[in-house]
């Protein structure tokens, strides 16, 4: 069988977070802070007019490009949120999840030998999708001490004829880091001298603490060569409903709703009439949700930093990524040894990356009560292991 398989695939390494959490979910009592998904419930009016619409026989196929109504509320959404403009009949996609868009977007726009610049640590599913694309995945390795922003220098020894597209994740998996307009101004000179096209995952544009999140489809120069994926899984805690979409140029996203099309058809149907519903009536479930995760925020950060673990401070998502290099272990020895020793699981810097060794990453996607008492158990263990 293995000389059927396709080798691109073959050689991808499995995710390291499943990795290791396969490994947890073999302990009992484990208290994982490692999952990226809300601990909330999806907004009772969500459910309502999904259970609504299925009463109704609402479960046919929508267009390839998604429902209309719901096109055009996500148009609105982003012009009343972000101050971006999208014809909801050309220019924006309804996906299976924000994940899809990402996947669409490389493979309508990656030829074989192009190259992807992928700043980590990041999401771990930017460098397979680039590379089963065709593409050729470039790391770009962030610096902690800059808050894991990313700059022209960082950029400027990686590009050459053969870059294409830029991957621009803020706010940040794993790191939780943003980037404000004035972060941004000389990148997007930059980036548009360099003639490269952007794909910036905003899933996390709801989820910031310092400030309004700040589209660099917004900036001057930037709209005609970026395209916008976003979702509902994380600000409206959907993450089972499947749904997210990407918004850009028209004739990029011609192309990728064909490939949506051959290989998806559309998004589900259920969910998009859900998400009409998140759109139009859910702004104050969202702003509950995320002042919540930063009370938790403060409390996680505060925490780590009382037993001499170094934290920047996530200015969005709802991770934190603390340094573990004090300790003298590796990322993977520090994890093995917390699960082992405390039932405490949270993931290795590396996974996401090599330039995220010497990190972990900790959700606090989970409620206080759990929270607290994980993070005793670290403070336990890093008492023990000075």
């Amino acid at each position: 069988m293995r000389d059927f398989i396709n080798r691109t695939v073959r050689d991808l390494p499995p995710s390291g977070i499943r990795r290791f959490f396969n490994l947890a979910a073999e302990m009992e009592d484990v208290i994982s802070l490692g999952v990226g998904e809300p601990d909330f419930l999806t907004p009772w009016n969500i459910r309502e007019e999904a259970i609504y619409t299925l009463e109704k026989g609402r479960t046919i196929y929508t267009a390839n490009a998604g429902l209309m109504e719901l096109r055009r509320e996500i148009s609105r959404y982003l012009q009343r949120k972000y101050h971006l403009e999208y014809d909801p009949a050309t220019q924006i996609l309804v996906t299976v999840g924000g994940s899809e868009a990402i996947d669409l977007a490389l493979r309508s726009i990656v030829e074989p030998g192009d190259e992807v610049l992928i700043p980590e640590p990041s999401f771990v599913a930017y460098k397979p999708c680039a590379v089963m694309a065709g593409g050729k995945a470039v790391p770009v390795p962030l610096r902690g001490e800059n808050g894991f922003k990313l700059t022209v220098e960082d950029l400027e020894p990686l590009v050459n004829e053969r870059s294409k597209v830029l991957i621009f994740p803020y706010p940040g998996n794993p790191t939780g880091a943003t980037m404000h307009e004035e972060d941004m101004r000389a990148l997007c000179e930059w980036i548009c001298q360099k003639d490269l096209f952007v794909i910036s995952d905003e899933i996390y544009s709801e989820l910031t603490y310092d400030g309004d999140h700040v589209s660099i489809a917004s900036m001057p120069g930037m709209s005609e060569r970026t395209l916008v994926i976003n979702g509902f899984s994380k600000a409206f805690s959907m993450t089972g409903w499947r749904l997210g979409y990407g918004a850009g140029p028209k004739d990029l996203l011609e192309q990728m709703t064909k490939v949506h099309q051959f290989a998806i058809m559309c998004a589900p149907t259920t969910s998009q009439y859900a998400a009409i519903e998140a759109l139009r009536n859910c702004d104050r479930a969202v702003e509950e949700m995320r002042q919540e995760y930063n009370r938790r925020r403060r409390l996680v950060v505060a925490s780590l930093r009382e037993m001499g673990l170094s934290c920047n401070d996530p200015g969005g998502a709802f991770y934190v990524f603390p340094s573990i290099q004090s300790t003298g272990m590796t990322s993977e020895a520090f994890c093995q040894d917390l699960l082992h020793h405390k039932k405490i699981a949270v993931v290795p810097g590396d996974a996401f990356g090599a330039s995220g060794e010497g990190y972990v990453r900790i959700s606090y996607a989970y409620s206080v009560e759990q929270l607290r008492l994980a993070l005793g158990r670290i403070a336990e263990y890093m008492q023990e292991h000075p």
